[in-house]
């Protein structure tokens, strides 16, 4: 027998940047990051999330939602934006609504190296 998951509260009338930091300051916290502030403001705001590793380019919807488009160009954007920050590994996070579980993509190399390692610890 699973859990019962609550919905999430529904917050009517918040801006879209209102959820976007919402989930930034989550996946920050989560990860041991910092949340970019004014990301995609500015010339020199990268990214949404930084951690050590990682430039983290965030997604959210702002309603729950069976569904979210992929782009790529969020792809082409976030790898260039990891070379200019120096680092090393780059993904787009994303979730289906506010108060929703975060997924990640990543690349076929970085997966290549997550098996490996999955596979020889």
């Amino acid at each position: 027998m699973g859990l019962i998951k609550k919905p999430p509260q529904v917050e009517e009338g918040k801006p879209t940047r209102y959820f976007s930091k919402k989930q930034e300051d989550q996946v920050a916290k989560a990860l041991g990051g910092t949340r970019q502030k004014n990301s995609g403001a500015t010339m020199f705001a990268k990214g949404d999330v930084l951690t050590e590793k990682f430039l983290l380019e965030m997604k959210t919807k702002t309603t729950h939602a069976e569904s979210i488009t992929i782009k790529k160009e969020w792809f082409e954007k976030n790898t260039r934006e990891t070379l200019i920050v120096g680092k090393p590994y780059s993904a787009i996070g994303f979730n289906f609504g506010p108060g929703e579980e975060n997924h990640y993509i990543i690349s076929e190399e970085l997966f290549e190296e997550l098996l490996d390692y999955l596979n020889n610890k």
